[in-house]
């Protein structure tokens, strides 16, 4: 079951760094570098968030507002740690952006992720939320792995 959901604070960064190391998303190390305009500057409109279970960080989601646009995000990132998977937490993660994104009149949502068979489960997962595929970017990434972009209207 999940707790709360709120934004990022910077006593979270052990146990989000432990997310990441279980979900593998991307090397922990590299959080402090990603993280560090929203945690030092006020006026970011980065969109760090987490889950909270047992008073502990059990996932991570980064969003952005993407540049020469009006009400355009897109999630960057999410994870949830091992242990959780399975419970509903990468849901109501869903929820919890696109709740806050429509709240502050923001129109679309934008998801990205990789073509390679290992994340078929991810790209599963954005079409049971109700995202729709609508690029493929071959090669994005690297050889043999593209780019797939899914896309929500948050305001109908």
């Amino acid at each position: 079951m999940v707790g709360q959901i709120r934004k990022v604070e910077e006593t979270d960064i052990p146990e989000l760094k432990k997310v990441l190391d279980s979900s593998e998303l991307f090397p922990p190390y590299l959080l402090d570098d990603m993280i560090g305009d929203y945690l030092g500057n006020k006026e970011s409109t980065d969109i760090w968030f987490t889950a909270i279970e047992k008073g502990k960080p059990v996932s991570i989601g980064y969003c952005g507002q993407e540049r020469l646009t009006e009400g355009t995000y897109n999630l960057y990132a999410i994870a949830v740690h091992k242990s959780q998977q399975g419970k509903g937490v990468g849901k109501k993660m869903m929820e919890y952006i696109e709740h806050r994104l429509r709240k502050n009149g923001n129109r679309i949502l934008i998801v990205e992720t990789s073509g390679k068979s290992e994340f078929e489960l991810t790209r599963k997962f954005y079409i049971k939320c109700g995202y729709i595929k609508q690029a493929v970017i071959p090669e994005f990434y690297e050889e043999g792995d593209d780019k797939i972009v899914f896309w929500k209207k948050l305001i109908i």
